[in-house]
Formats: C-alpha cells, sequence, structure tokens
C-alpha cells in the first residue's frame, strides 16, 4: 500500500528555491550536518529540478532557481519573508558550524525570554535559518512576563 505521506517526510516539508541546487546541498551538509538524498535532474540534462537532504529526522526538498516557472530564489527577490528553524540538541555547536561554513549572524545565540537558546543566520543562498535548543517548558503568563522585561530593558522596540 502507498503511503499518503512518504517514508522520511512529515505533514509540513520545506522547499528552497536556490541559484545553483548541488552546491547549496553540500553547503548545508558542511554548515548543519546534511545529508544528501535523491535529485533530478533538469531537461537541459545539467540543471536541478529536484532535490532532497535530510537534516536530523526532516527532510528538506530543493530546486535550481527557474525564473520562467516563477521559481525565484531570495536573492533575486532581494530576501525572503520565510525562515526555517532548526531545534536541535546543541545550538551554540550548530550556530557555530553554520558561521564557519559561511553563515552571516543576523541574531547571535543567547538565552531567550520564551525557553530556548537561539540565534539565526543567513546562508550564502538568502534563506534565514532559526537554531535552538528547548532549555524550559513555560506557561504563557511568564513568557509575556519575560518579554515585557526584555523589550523594556532595549527601549521597548
Amino acid at each position: 500500500m502507498v503511503r499518503a505521506i512518504p517514508e522520511g517526510f512529515g505533514t509540513v516539508s520545506v522547499s528552497l528555491v536556490v541559484p545553483e541546487a548541488t552546491e547549496a546541498v553540500a553547503f548545508y551538509a558542511r554548515a548543519f550536518g546534511a545529508e544528501p538524498g535523491s535529485r533530478m535532474v533538469g531537461p537541459d540534462g545539467e540543471s536541478t529540478m529536484y532535490a532532497e537532504m535530510r537534516i536530523g529526522d526532516s527532510t528538506v526538498m530543493l530546486s535550481d532557481e527557474n525564473p520562467q516557472w516563477g521559481m525565484k530564489s531570495p536573492k533575486s527577490l532581494g530576501g525572503t519573508a520565510a525562515s526555517i528553524h532548526l531545534y536541535v540538541e546543541d545550538a551554540d555547536g550548530i550556530f557555530s558550524r553554520a558561521v564557519e561554513a559561511g553563515c552571516e549572524v543576523v541574531f547571535p545565540i543567547d538565552d531567550t525570554f520564551w525557553g530556548d537558546r537561539y540565534g539565526k543566520v543567513r546562508d550564502p543562498f538568502g534563506h534565514s535559518w532559526g537554531i535552538a535548543t528547548h532549555l524550559e517548558d513555560l506557561e504563557d503568563g511568564e513568557i509575556a512576563r519575560r518579554a515585557a522585561e526584555w523589550f523594556a530593558s532595549r527601549g521597548g522596540g
């Protein structure tokens, strides 16, 4: 029997458009420990129509930029409205690994008011990655109290 959700996928999966998918998969292997998966070449025999990689227990799909099909990377669009979020055992280690591989620090890693050790980077392809280790289970009221303190300590913004 064919599974409605293929093996190795969750209900929601990320698909990234990048200028060069094979280069991106190699970069994500260095930065996040991604394991390359299948790859389907385009009609030209060189481009990537579809590729997969595994990061932890999740499958991420990728494809080369293809403007004629409306598929543009964050670099072509001048930014991105989405962010990929990684929960990992060692946020500091993965954050450092990502920066050493070539990611730009967007938000330095720190303990947050919502109970995570969290930092954010931007990869060379324009995608943003939040990297976190969950430290505390907090009630909504405690998060709100801590958030108010955090924003007040930064002048409210």
